[in-house]
């Protein structure tokens, strides 16, 4: 008993620290989750038959299977298809996606993927997902409600200059779907000499496998960025599985969309060592540590610790934690989001029409009045609405629309960094779990 009891001491103490902080966390709900997840940790993978997803029980316990059919429509443009026998897919939401009951305010929607390859040779198996990457990219390029953004895939071979930007060797390549039409990306080497990186080649050292595709939502209206990032894997006869990236990705948050992906999903899972959840924590540890210390975003750090509290038993922080992403103040994360396909979409009208721009604004007017108050509220809502009306061409001069987003982005995620870090820091325990990432990581000389 000494075990619940001290697990009831931290939750009593947590419950007045949110109280403290004007917080709303419900006693009997954060509880009966804790219970749960001492219950059911684990690593066990749970299917809901009725739905037809299944992930690891942790995951499973924030997912909202009324989220679904928007989901999947979604899919059917940034998922891939299996090609048996060679080529079979396993697709899943990931992120905030995948925690549709607890994130009331998502920014994106993240898919996650697993291409598994059947080849003779490891050089084989890089050309057949060269050549599946690059027809989903052309055939998703633009069409109704949707537009290709950028697809991540390869590795610079060497060190260069692309439109006056550095790129360095070994990082990953950044294709524009025109340049993955071409086939081919031009390139500036330190001398001075002109080269370049034809599709093929990159592709010999997949390394960072990701696309990104701006959508109108297919339920909500509006926009909404979403994004497949791949963990593909080389299958040799003899049965061997190598990552083609080099890592093999763990399931700790992500939701399978299709049971028919278990078989597939399984083979993998075998594949993983005994200290897969160590090395997941340890890298997202990296993370938090870049996002309270490097480069301050403590909403996203907040998601970090969300998942490490999770898996690390810590439930009476990861309660707290969860509790945060329903509070209003968090639809600035959201809205930050969203300015960044609004922006993207206006580029793009031949694909989006002017009523889902429309839509958009007036969505992030309204997280703007649930998120703020006072004169941060008039701002922000003057702000918008200035937005909305150089978008449907009612105004007249003034800022262009790059700066307009670019200065309500900047407001928004100040606003919400200053939130969750007041928050987080409130609480001694998560204090002190903050102190220690930083003095451990601490760079030395």
């Amino acid at each position: 008993m000494p075990r619940v009891n001290a697990r009831e001491d931290a939750t009593a103490k947590l419950l007045q620290s949110a109280e403290a902080m004007g917080v709303e966390l419900d006693r009997e709900e954060a509880e009966r989750w804790i219970a749960a997840m001492t219950a059911e940790a684990g690593g066990e993978v749970e299917v809901d038959v009725a739905s037809g997803v299944y992930g690891h029980r942790i995951t499973m316990a924030d997912h909202d299977a009324g989220e679904l059919e928007r989901f999947r429509r979604m899919a059917a443009i940034v998922g891939f298809e299996d090609r048996p026998p060679a080529v079979t897919t396993a697709l899943a939401l990931s992120g905030s996606a995948a925690q549709s009951r607890i994130q009331r305010f998502p920014a994106d929607a993240d898919f996650f993927e697993r291409v598994h390859i059947r080849a003779a040779t490891r050089e084989e198996a890089c050309r057949t997902l060269a050549e599946v990457v690059r027809e989903k990219a052309l055939a998703t390029r633009s069409g109704p409600g949707f537009r290709l953004q950028e697809i991540k895939f390869g590795s610079w071979p060497e060190a260069g200059t692309v439109g006056g930007e550095r790129v360095s060797r070994g990082h990953a390549v950044s294709w524009t779907p025109a340049e993955v039409a071409e086939g081919v990306i031009a390139f500036e080497r330190p001398d001075g000499s002109r080269a370049e990186l034809r599709w093929e080649d990159a592709g010999r050292e997949p390394g960072w496998c990701k696309l990104d595709w701006l959508l109108a939502d297919p339920v909500e209206g509006g926009l909404v960025n979403a994004s497949n990032m791949l963990d593909p894997t080389w299958e040799a006869p003899d049965g061997t599985i190598t990552p083609l990236d080099g890592f093999l990705d763990p399931y700790f948050q992500e939701v399978y969309l299709e049971t028919e992906s278990i078989p597939l999903f399984s083979k993998l899972v075998k594949q993983m060592g005994a200290d897969a959840v160590a090395d997941y924590v340890e890298q997202l540890t990296e993370e938090v540590y870049k996002y309270t210390v490097k480069s301050p975003n403590y909403g996203k750090a907040a998601r970090r610790m969300y998942n490490i509290f999770r898996l690390t038993g810590r439930f009476a922080e990861a309660a707290f934690i969860r509790e945060l992403f329903d509070e209003p103040a968090t639809a600035l994360y959201q809205l930050a989001a969203l300015l960044r396909a609004l922006d993207e979409a206006a580029d793009a009208r031949d694909a989006f029409e002017p009523e889902a721009l429309v839509t958009q604004v007036d969505q992030l007017i309204m997280s703007a009045i649930a998120a703020l108050e006072g004169p941060a509220e008039g701002d922000m809502v003057r702000r918008l609405l200035e937005l909305r009306d150089a978008l449907t061409g009612q105004e007249q001069g003034g800022a262009s629309r790059a700066e307009r987003i670019a200065g309500v982005q900047q407001d928004a995620m100040a606003a919400v960094n200053a939130y969750f870090e007041r928050v987080l820091t409130a609480v001694p325990t998560i204090k002190s779990y903050l102190e220690s990432v930083a003095a451990t990581h601490t760079p030395v000389g």
